[in-house]
């Protein structure tokens, strides 16, 4: 029987639908295609002693003249700023207590066990902020040199300029473990000293002093039970002037790494570069040297030693490789501490545009001293 157009139209039409709503069902059905989930990293990086002697105040009064300040630092750190803000987070590491607003920096007498009580200009704090960094370690041999009054300004001082801080307190809980967030990731940063220039405070959530591996590694551990995904160590240690850990403190570390997880330790004090190496899979910055300083120059004693113009940018980044573990890439960053100006450079950049011969002179000679000591420097 033939079919009349009309019917034959009716029935493509429902063909055509029967098709269509076939297509429908057949897509909705298919499961999504999902992309994978991009690993979560960020970049850190950490640098050494932070030491407002007088020839570091001396040049930032003169950045100031002709202003209404007593100190711009700002100047001296300038060429490192886009190297400290091209990181997550940037950490300094804040060796002398710092004065409250108009306070007289530098000496204050002798400790009973010999060494000078020093204090850092009220300014420095502003300087370290406006350089990029993010966050300061503040426990170190000389934080106690003005008791717990020079603790309390110290963290008035970074507080007023934005700047986090680890490694002394002003109350229990101040002490306690902070975790930030870096791009999603949850950071504990602990800091300590191994000795000190003073008497310990009674309270010891004053001044983290770290007294045995054992002590340390339950910090770790409460971080870890408090949430942190990362943490990194900052240690400062007594022997100066070593191109490499003393055995002491090697084993420090070692018995450290070895009773909890630490994704990085990050060492200050003997005031020069010692090398990079993994330790029981944790990568250490055995010292990063100074990041500023008085030092390296022939009135400065035992610290004439040119090594101690030299430093680090401890700088890693941290990506996770499986859900909460993370893999750490570190990569050096040599610094310098400009003799004259006491301005600070990272020479590698920095030597192809630096008109001045007399400063590529002294980059060169900063590379060749610390090249031996570390490998791929950048």
């Amino acid at each position: 029987m033939s079919l009349s157009p009309v019917a034959c139209m009716a029935m493509a039409v429902l063909s055509a639908t029967t098709a269509a709503t076939e297509s429908v069902v057949t897509s909705a059905t298919k499961p999504a295609v999902r992309m994978a989930t991009p690993p979560r990293s960020f970049s850190l990086a950490a640098t050494g002693d932070v030491l407002t002697e007088s020839l570091v105040t001396s040049a930032a009064e003169a950045q100031a003249a002709g202003t209404a300040a007593r100190y711009n630092f700002a100047p001296l750190f300038a060429p490192v700023t886009d190297l400290l803000s091209s990181v997550d987070i940037a950490i300094c590491h804040m060796e002398m207590p710092i004065g409250a607003p108009g306070a007289r920096p530098g000496v204050y007498g002798r400790s009973e066990f010999g060494g000078n009580l020093i204090l850092a200009p009220y300014e420095i704090a502003d300087g370290l902020r406006r350089a990029g960094f993010d966050r300061c370690s503040t426990a170190s041999n000389h934080s106690n040199d003005l008791g717990e009054s020079g603790i309390d300004t110290t963290l008035a001082a970074l507080d007023s300029a934005g700047l986090a801080h680890a490694g002394t307190a002003r109350s229990p809980a101040e002490a306690a473990v902070n975790i930030v967030s870096v791009n999603g990731v949850r950071l504990a940063h602990l800091a300590y000293t191994r000795y000190s220039n003073t008497a310990l405070p009674d309270e010891p959530w004053h001044v983290n002093f770290a007294a045995s591996p054992t002590q340390v590694a339950a910090d770790v551990i409460a971080a870890r039970a408090a949430g942190a995904e990362v943490v990194v160590v900052s240690l400062h240690l007594s022997k100066e002037l070593l191109a490499a850990p003393s055995p002491d403190d090697r084993q420090f570390v070692t018995d450290l790494t070895a009773l909890a997880h630490i994704d990085l330790v990050i060492q200050h004090g003997p005031h020069v570069i010692q090398p990079v190496e993994k330790v029981n899979g944790t990568w250490v910055y055995w010292s990063v040297g100074n990041f500023i300083s008085g030092m390296g120059t022939a009135s400065s004693g035992k610290y004439s030693d040119l090594r101690t113009l030299d430093g680090l940018a401890a700088t890693a980044r941290f990506t996770e490789s499986s859900p909460g573990v993370f893999t750490v890439e570190p990569w050096p960053v040599l610094l310098c501490n400009e003799p004259f100006t006491r301005t600070i450079y990272a020479p590698m950049a920095d030597f192809a545009q630096q008109p001045s011969s007399v400063v590529r002179s002294e980059f060169e000679a900063c590379i060749q001293r610390s090249t031996p000591v570390i490998a791929g420097l950048h």
